[in-house]
């Protein structure tokens, strides 16, 4: 079964006003990326719920650069606190959902559901975590771009404190810092992207959205928490 990566670095705090707005003390001079990394959190920071059609792709390092790995298509939807529901369509359908305190993958392929108690943080130092309303990009994140000209900007965002992927990159909208694009590099070297289309924002997906009900039959299996 397909999994989500856990991908896209989103939602900040807009900048204060400059030194010469204010008497206050000036701010710190950000760089250009960084100024486009606290519009996308701007951005993402008034999005209460967001759908979307995604594709998602991989390459495995171990191919080689050209190596064209697994693709995948569905639609995803999250939901702020800490919900999110990526529904698979092809090439064979597949669930992973969450509503903040269980978290359920569902192969109906193999017809087996598993679930695993979270809680509030258990995203903590994922990049999936700023869209879902936790975190501060400038905190968590080195951000680079190598050049801020262009449309789409693409972002470099590198982890400052140990993390299950080596760096993430995004495709934004540098007027309005929308992202486009996300990809995630692992540990291995192993490169996950997803790309969105019709994207929808604060439509108030129902509750039920994010919950799931293991059909009869169905083998349940219960995987313990991560520590």
């Amino acid at each position: 079964m397909t999994r989500p990566a856990l991908l896209l670095a989103m939602a900040l705090a807009v900048p204060g006003p400059s030194a010469a707005d204010s008497h206050e003390p000036a701010e710190p001079e950000h760089s250009c990326a960084e100024r486009i990394a606290l519009r996308v959190q701007a951005h993402y920071d008034g999005v209460r719920d967001l759908s979307a059609r995604f594709e998602q792709s991989s390459r495995m390092a171990s191919l080689g650069a050209s190596s064209a790995g697994a693709s995948a298509q569905g639609r995803v939807v999250f939901s702020k606190p800490g919900r999110m529901r990526w529904a698979y369509e092809s090439p064979e359908p597949s669930l992973v959902v969450t509503d903040g305190e269980t978290l359920w993958t569902w192969d109906p392929g193999l017809g087996e559901a598993q679930k695993v108690t979270v809680g509030r943080g258990f995203l903590s130092g994922a990049a999936i975590q700023f869209l879902l309303g936790e975190g501060e990009v400038l905190e968590t994140f080195e951000v680079r771009a190598e050049s801020c000209e262009g449309e789409p900007v693409v972002l470099q965002l590198l982890p400052l404190d140990p993390a299950s992927y080596e760096r993430l990159t995004m495709e934004v909208d540098p007027a309005s810092g929308l992202v486009r694009a996300s990809e995630v590099v692992d540990l291995f070297g192993n490169v996950t992207r997803v790309a969105f289309a019709d994207v929808k924002i604060n439509t108030d997906p129902p509750a039920d959205t994010f919950r799931f009900e293991p059909p009869e039959g169905a083998t349940v299996i219960e995987v313990p928490a991560a520590r």
